[in-house]
């Protein structure tokens, strides 16, 4: 595994039950504010999904990914429904009540 593969899952480990970040922010926290995309490749290969949350990760307006690797975009919403976080009308995140940038959780 690089670097960059494990400051990704520390990024992801780190984000709290019931919130959710985008592609982009772990890639920002990672150190490679450019590389999104990479980030989705990274959780793609997660072995340890129990430990590395990675259905906590959603694109940037709160859109599930259709190719969530352990069982699509259904099983992540219900994951993450089970954990408490919200979702629009449309069916995407509701992104200004469960969305986590890095802030502490108080």
């Amino acid at each position: 595994m690089n670097d960059f593969s494990e400051r990704v899952f520390q990024v992801v480990r780190e984000i709290p039950r019931g919130k959710v970040t985008n592609y982009g922010f772990v890639a920002f926290a990672a150190g490679k504010p450019r590389a999104s995309r990479g980030v989705g490749f990274v959780l793609h290969r997660n072995t340890d999904p129990v430990n590395t949350p990675c259905h906590r990760v959603v694109f940037k307006d709160g859109s599930l990914c259709k190719g969530y690797v352990f069982g699509g975009p259904d099983v992540q919403r219900e994951k993450l429904e089970a954990e408490g976080v919200q979702f629009l009308p449309d069916g995407r995140v509701d992104m200004k009540a469960c969305g986590w940038f890095g802030e502490d959780e108080e």
